[in-house]
Formats: structure tokens, C-alpha cells, sequence
């Protein structure tokens, strides 16, 4: 099994009522060379300027991107091509980034390639220090690539963390 970062932008806080804008994928494994970018148009009219304001694009920006159904179906093959199993989602902030990734997959091609589940990065930081208290620590400790709003840039870095806790005795498979 792969462990798949993901991290998504957006120009709203849920799928349907507003639109994902772009996400970014990485695998986790020592370089880090395989990654995968999307840029998705509009496909509800609501959107809150301030949350697409956060990707760095501009609403013309954004309705000028690629047609959801066809990079969907890019990062199922891109999954496919450069994964071992089933691929594991996992992100920093799971129950934003899942609802996006998962809604999309579902709505334009009826399935999504990660199943039903997803890991999120502090609480495996947590359960290895076994103090819940420490939700955000991982952050400060464990990334490299600056986090910057670049959907690539941001699983890189969360990437790195997981990383790093793997050296500190997390047990994950890096197949």
C-alpha cells in the first residue's frame, strides 16, 4: 500500500455549494519525486473571495482552469500508475481536504480510488506521543518545504513530516 499526501485549495468551506480551485499529491517515500497537480474550474457559482484569495488565484483565474471530470480521471490513472495497493489518503487538516477529494472523485467518475478512509498526520504525532494535546507540534518540528498555499508544496511538507516520524519509530510501509 502507498501512503498518498493530499492537500486542497478551495473557494469555500464545502463541496457542492462552492468549488474546489486546486490540490496537489504527493507519495510518501524518501525523495519525494512523485507528485501530481490539478487545477480545477468552477462548478457551483457561489464562491467567498476571501477564501480563493488563500490559492492565489483570481475568480477569472479560476474559471479558466481544467474541466474537473478530465484531472479527476488524470489523478485516478496517476494513482494508479504510481501506487502499490490501495492507495491511503492521508493529510494534514482530513476533514477539509477528504470532503473535497472524495466528492469530486464520487461525482465525476462514480468511485474513489481511496476508498472509504483517510489518516490524519497529528493524530498518528498524538497517538505516538501518546498526548492528544499535542495536535500541532508535528508542524513546527517536521516540515521543510515552506508551507505556502501550493497544493505541492503543502503535501511535500506534511510528507516530510511523516518522514521524519517514521525515523522516530512511527511504523509505516513506504512501498
Amino acid at each position: 500500500m502507498s501512503y498518498i499526501v493530499v492537500d486542497v485549495e478551495a473557494d469555500g468551506p464545502i463541496p457542492h455549494k462552492y468549488s474546489m480551485v486546486c490540490f496537489g499529491a504527493v507519495i510518501v517515500e524518501p525523495r519525494l519525486s512523485k507528485t501530481f497537480y490539478g487545477q480545477v474550474r468552477p462548478i457551483a457559482t457561489d464562491w467567498i473571495p476571501e477564501a480563493l484569495a488563500v490559492s492565489g488565484f483570481t475568480r477569472q483565474d479560476h474559471e479558466n482552469f481544467d474541466d474537473p471530470k478530465i484531472v479527476m480521471e488524470q489523478f485516478e490513472t496517476w494513482l494508479r500508475e504510481n501506487s502499490v495497493g490501495t492507495p491511503i489518503f492521508i493529510s494534514d487538516n482530513l476533514a477539509f481536504d477528504w470532503q473535497w477529494i472524495n466528492y469530486y472523485f464520487h461525482y465525476f467518475l462514480g468511485k474513489n480510488p481511496f476508498g472509504f478512509s483517510g489518516r490524519r498526520i497529528g493524530d498518528l504525532y498524538c497517538g505516538m506521543k501518546m498526548d492528544a494535546r499535542l495536535n500541532r507540534e508535528w508542524k513546527k518540528l517536521y516540515r521543510q518545504t515552506s508551507h505556502d498555499h501550493h497544493p505541492v508544496n503543502d503535501a511535500k511538507g506534511n510528507a516530510e513530516a511523516l518522514l521524519a516520524m517514521k525515523e522516530m519509530g512511527l511504523k509505516i510501509s513506504l512501498d
